[in-house]
């Protein structure tokens, strides 16, 4: 049985938000967590290779070579695990089960263009924020559900970042708001997990943990997997209620689900 469909108040989406992270953590918390694993086994290595004495590079080189390497390996993996979260959310919400392997299996096929659209997003976003910030925030608002569109209706990337702003043209200050709500959400408790490790370690900014024993550096690296485990869904569910919500609103989507059976092909085609 589907979940009944209609128009959702900003309130109701941040609570049916929290209701599907609450009632399948496990899932959306695996779905992250399995991934980003080995972003954190990639930086535990970059800082046993940066610790060894005599190694080739300088410090500097050493440092921007391993942290590059960290980036791109973080933003392809954020990439798969936001996929997969939107096929997760999708079932739920439409009273399906979901899974972490299945969600995962589901869009195998969709992970490089998952991939290439969170770097050309990504890319524009921080040029636009280059620009005086403003025009980066409404980039990153207008193309906000680019990823639920190239999951879930098998677009390409320019397609699904045109059909993103089709969708929250006329609501994106609903967008911001949700949007600032979650990045306000995230800084937070991201802070609040490393603000016990300065305090011990005896530093007063994130920064200077850098020079720290390298106990230290390795507490820093895991209370930022923790934090992008537990925070991190949140988001992308969100917004992947945002953009149903958005379909109902301009596709009556919710006649269109009553009057199909909405199998696994037919969610993910294109709306005629």
């Amino acid at each position: 049985m589907t979940t009944p469909l209609r128009p959702l108040s900003t309130g109701e989406l941040l609570d049916r938000t929290f209701s599907l992270y609450r009632s399948h953590f496990v899932v959306f918390l695996g779905i992250v967590a399995l991934p980003h694993i080995c972003v954190l086994a990639f930086q535990c290595l970059a800082l046993a290779y940066q610790s060894r004495p005599g190694t080739p590079m300088s410090g500097a080189s050493r440092v921007f070579v391993w942290g590059m390497g960290a980036t791109l390996l973080t933003i392809a993996v954020s990439a798969a695990s936001h996929a997969a979260t939107v096929i997760a959310v999708s079932e739920v919400h439409l009273g399906r089960p979901a899974g972490v392997m299945d969600s995962f299996s589901k869009v195998r096929g969709q992970i490089a263009g998952a991939i290439g659209l969170s770097f050309a997003v990504g890319f524009l976003v921080v040029l636009g924020c280059l620009a005086l910030i403003v025009p980066g925030v409404l980039l990153a608002v207008r193309w906000s559900l680019a990823v639920p569109a190239l999951v879930l209706e098998n677009k390409d990337i320019g397609d699904a970042m045109s059909r993103s702003s089709e969708l929250t043209e006329g609501n994106r200050g609903r967008v911001f708001v949700i949007w600032l709500l979650f990045v306000i959400l995230n800084l937070g408790f991201n802070w609040l997990l490393h603000w016990p490790i300065e305090i011990a370690a005896g530093v007063r900014t994130r920064i200077a943990l850098h020079h720290v024993a390298v106990g230290w550096q390795v507490a820093s690296l895991v209370a930022t997997f923790l934090s992008v485990c537990l925070v991190g869904p949140l988001a992308t569910i969100a917004f992947s209620l945002v953009y149903f919500d958005e379909r109902v609103r301009k596709e009556a989507f919710d006649l269109q689900l009553m009057m199909s059976t909405l199998d696994a092909p037919t969610l993910r085609a294109s709306p005629a």
